[in-house]
């Protein structure tokens, strides 16, 4: 695979830039030369910064849209979500797998920064995929920009200059937060996949929608209601091409989040409940409320799962 996340993530983050005013964003350079692009924490941010971030995070590879969905009697704002190379655009960018620790900071790191550093030896080995950029995206769900000794950390893992680092940021609770969160219901359903076994390779085609959470009123609520939204609100949709010896209807059965123990609850009491470990919380949880597999190879469709509008209801406190 010759395309590079981060060349196509840039073209999106220079738009960014180019709109910060528009985008209520702000947009500042360290003395190491590292870009920050504030969408959410000392600002407004918004619906449109998050619908960037979201493209951005996926490498230019997959397309973000706003639109609204009907999940029983609720009408709710939601995004639309695809792409024709899932596997790279998701689990090889998008995919928040690299936690960024440094003298006491700690965020989240997802982007197409990942393919640069390949912290995550194993995953890219199996997706045979490394990128090979003098730039770099990342994407930090955080509430406090990093300081320079973290920058200049990342760029040094990405084997580039700092100058050339861009860093998006946007705290769960924020409307940019909200967005982009909802924006990995597909990616949320290949890992799923990738965690039963598929072979990423094999799934040409990603297609998903989940409704967009309101704001909370701090991170730890809004990483509930941002769940949620893909928990009980996500559906997934995969273009399958394998051999005819996998059954992709087990594998479909599998793959909601109704298929986990720990399902029903809204995820904030959940999280609670577990002192706010989220490593206590069962992995198979993860994953779109409704699932569906197109086996291409065969023409067989499979779907199992289902939305649960009483679930967003209490997560939304209506």
């Amino acid at each position: 695979m010759k395309v590079s996340v981060n060349k196509q993530a840039l073209e999106i983050v220079l738009e960014i830039i180019d709109r910060k005013d528009e985008l209520n964003c702000t947009v500042t350079q360290q003395r190491n030369g590292a870009t920050l692009v504030d969408a959410g924490i000392a600002v407004s941010g918004g619906a449109e910064a998050g619908r960037l971030i979201g493209e951005a995070c996926m490498g230019g590879l997959g397309a973000v849209r706003l639109t609204s969905v009907h999940i029983g009697d609720l009408t709710l704002p939601a995004v639309i979500v695809g792409t024709d190379l899932p596997g790279i655009a998701t689990l090889g960018s998008q995919y928040a797998g690299w936690p960024i620790e440094s003298e006491g900071y700690f965020a989240l790191g997802s982007g197409p920064a990942r393919a640069l550093a390949t912290v995550e030896t194993k995953l890219y080995s199996e997706l045979d995929y490394r990128d090979d950029c003098d730039f770099g995206v990342i994407c930090l769900e955080t509430r406090n920009p990093p300081p320079e000794t973290v920058t200049q950390s990342i760029a040094d893992s990405c084997r580039i200059s700092p100058s050339n680092l861009y860093c998006l940021m946007s705290p769960t609770a924020s409307a940019a937060g909200s967005v982009q969160t909802s924006a990995r219901v597909v990616e949320a359903g290949m890992h799923k996949l990738h965690m039963l076994g598929l072979d990423p390779g094999k799934v040409r085609t990603g297609y998903g929608t989940a409704p967009i959470a309101p704001v909370a009123e701090d991170d730890r609520r809004a990483i509930g209601v941002t769940n949620d939204c893909i928990l009980h609100g996500g559906r997934a949709y995969f273009f399958v091409r394998c051999e005819e010896s996998e059954d992709l209807g087990i594998l479909t059965e599998r793959c909601p989040s109704s298929a986990s123990p720990q399902y029903g609850q809204p995820f904030y009491d959940l999280f609670k409940s577990v002192g706010f470990d989220l490593y206590k919380v069962d992995p198979n949880l993860f994953s779109p409320a409704e699932f569906t597999i197109n086996d291409v190879t065969n023409e067989r469709t499979f779907t199992a799962g289902r939305l649960n509008p009483d679930a967003l209801k209490q997560s939304f406190g209506m």
